[in-house]
């Protein structure tokens, strides 16, 4: 298989007729993780959002996943093509259980459109809910329904496991997570990532990034990537915060 190839540029995206990503150049190849870094309001999640396709989100610019114009696509259409994407705060969804919800989305996922065995999916659910501390009875609950906010943000994790994508975007995902579970979380995702999988890691702080070491940092003030480096510029950020960084300031894109 190929390696993945996210290639964004000069995105764009406005909510509402207000812009809030402007002009965005960013690469991520299979085997790289990546962190966005940025206080609040800054666009970090807008992005995300705009990648994903959410209807709310007016994005124009270049977006091309493994050639393809994610651009063109419906929101289905870009999980098929192997984008995914951690949310922040999921939406439950009742009457439907974590295993029988995750079976369908592998099924969906197949290029056969058979998925896995279901032996098979149910010894490497319980596999990956054992990484996570995730209870074998995780799996009969219904999806995010009556889960703490730590549950909620390793079953998104538990998804992308399973559902083994070629880009993942994990949005803000160590927010609610104890030092343990944010532990899991990583090595998880660290266990994940390798040549057929590039990941976007959008975060305000750099807990997460002392056990996943991102091999690009990128900082986003006022839309744009104003500047990018490597993990010594998530300890700098640490230090010294955001204000020695002009937003309009922009390096010229985040590319590898």
């Amino acid at each position: 298989m190929t390696q993945p190839h996210l290639l964004i540029e000069k995105l764009r995206v406005a909510v509402g007729g207000k812009e809030i990503v402007r002009g965005l150049d960013l690469l991520i190849k299979g085997g790289e993780i990546h962190a966005v870094m940025g206080p609040s309001g800054t666009g970090k999640s807008t992005l995300a959002q705009a990648l994903m396709g959410h209807r709310r989100y007016e994005a124009e610019g270049k977006v091309l996943l493994d050639g393809q114009d994610l651009l063109a696509m419906r929101v289905d259409e870009r999980a098929r093509a192997g984008l995914f994407l951690a949310m922040q705060d999921p939406r439950k969804i009742s009457g439907v259980s974590n295993a029988n919800f995750l079976q369908l989305a592998v099924k969906a996922r197949a290029a056969d459109g058979k998925g896995v065995p279901v032996p098979a999916f149910h010894r490497q659910l319980r596999a990956r809910m054992g990484e996570l501390g995730l209870a074998d009875s995780f799996a009969d609950r219904s999806v995010n329904e009556g889960f703490s906010g730590s549950e909620k943000k390793r079953n998104e994790i538990l998804q992308l496991a399973m559902l083994r994508p070629r880009i993942a975007i994990l949005d803000e995902i160590d927010s609610d997570l104890d030092l343990d579970a944010m532990k899991g979380v990583a090595k998880t995702v660290l266990d994940l990532c390798g040549p057929e999988l590039g990941v976007l890691i959008i975060t305000r702080c750099r807990q997460l990034l002392t056990f996943i070491e991102p091999s690009h940092v990128h900082v986003m003030l006022g839309g744009r990537i104003v500047k990018s480096g490597g993990g010594e510029l998530a300890a700098e950020l640490e230090r010294r915060g955001y204000d020695w960084l002009e937003p309009d300031a922009a390096e010229g894109g985040g590319g590898s």
